[in-house]
C-alpha cells in the first residue's frame, strides 16, 4: 500500500515530514482544519436539534399545565360565584368575581409590562468580546 508524502499510516504518531514542502503541510493542516470545523458544525447543529426537541416536549407539558391551571381558575371563580350567589343576588357575586379577576389582571400586566422595559435588546457581553477578538487580532492587548 502506497502512501501520499506526508500522510500517516492508522496508528503511526510520529511521521516522517522531512522530504514534504511546507505548502504542502499548509494545505494538509488547512483542510484538516477544515474537516474539523465542519465535523463541529455537524456536532453542535445534531446538539442543538436533540435539545430543541427535549424543549419541545416540555413546552408541550408547561401548555397542557397552563392549560389545567385556566380551568381550576374558572372552576374556582364559578365556585366563588355560586358561593357568593347564597348571600346574595347572582348578579352582584358575578360583579364581585369579575372586579377580583380583573384586580388580579391589572397587577399582572403592571408587572410584565415593568420586567419587559428592564429587557435590554443588545448582546451587551457578546459586543464586548467581539470587539476583545477584534483586538487581538489587530495585535491590540486589552
Amino acid at each position: 500500500m502506497s502512501q501520499a508524502p506526508g500522510s500517516t499510516p492508522a496508528g503511526d504518531q510520529h511521521a516522517d515530514v522531512s522530504d514534504v514542502s511546507v505548502g504542502e503541510l499548509m494545505t494538509n493542516v488547512m483542510k484538516d482544519l477544515s474537516t474539523l470545523v465542519r465535523q463541529e458544525v455537524e456536532l453542535a447543529k445534531a446538539e442543538m436539534k436533540a435539545e430543541a426537541g427535549k424543549a419541545a416536549k416540555g413546552a408541550g407539558m408547561l401548555g397542557g399545565a397552563g392549560f389545567a391551571g385556566y380551568m381550576v381558575l374558572l372552576f374556582l371563580s364559578l365556585a366563588l360565584w355560586w358561593g357568593l350567589a347564597n348571600v346574595m343576588d347572582q348578579g352582584w357575586a358575578a360583579l364581585i368575581v369579575a372586579a377580583v379577576w380583573t384586580v388580579i389582571g391589572a397587577v399582572l400586566y403592571a408587572t410584565g409590562r415593568k420586567a419587559i422595559r428592564r429587557v435590554s435588546p443588545k448582546p451587551e457581553q457578546t459586543i464586548d468580546t467581539l470587539q476583545q477578538v477584534r483586538g487581538a487580532l489587530k495585535g491590540e492587548r486589552p
